[in-house]
């Protein structure tokens, strides 16, 4: 996983960007070799927000591209729940993709199975 880690209106600091190497580290485990991860913490200057420090990251996937975005007035639990959500979406589209795999599988059987009905020796 090729992780970019950028800032918006502050200045990345070191104890910041490993942190979020760390959390993001857990969607190397999913995730190959390939993918890259954009990651780019914000902070908002009106004061009148109070979930001021967001975090939000781009996965560009083989085929899809997620998105997750998350703002507390704490930037580590901004990247803790933006950690989470990415993790639940990589997640659904591992189990969208084998479900696919198996409902193909399935339908091979079923007309495998409606030709040895027939009389028909499958090929």
């Amino acid at each position: 996983m090729q992780l970019n880690i950028k800032g918006k209106n502050l200045e990345v600091s070191d104890s910041i960007r490993s942190y979020a190497e760390r959390k993001l580290g857990k969607l190397d485990k999913q995730l190959s070799d390939l993918v890259k991860v954009e990651l780019e913490l914000a902070v908002e200057r009106n004061p009148s927000i109070a979930a001021n420090q967001t975090a939000e990251a781009t996965v560009w996937l083989k085929r899809h591209t997620l998105r997750g975005r998350a703002s507390t007035p704490d930037m580590k639990a901004s990247i803790d729940q933006l950690s989470d959500k990415l993790l639940r979406q990589v997640k659904e589209e591992r189990e969208k993709r084998a479900a696919k795999r198996k409902n193909v599988d399935k339908q091979a059987l079923l007309e495998e199975a409606a030709e040895v009905a027939a009389g028909e020796t499958p090929e």
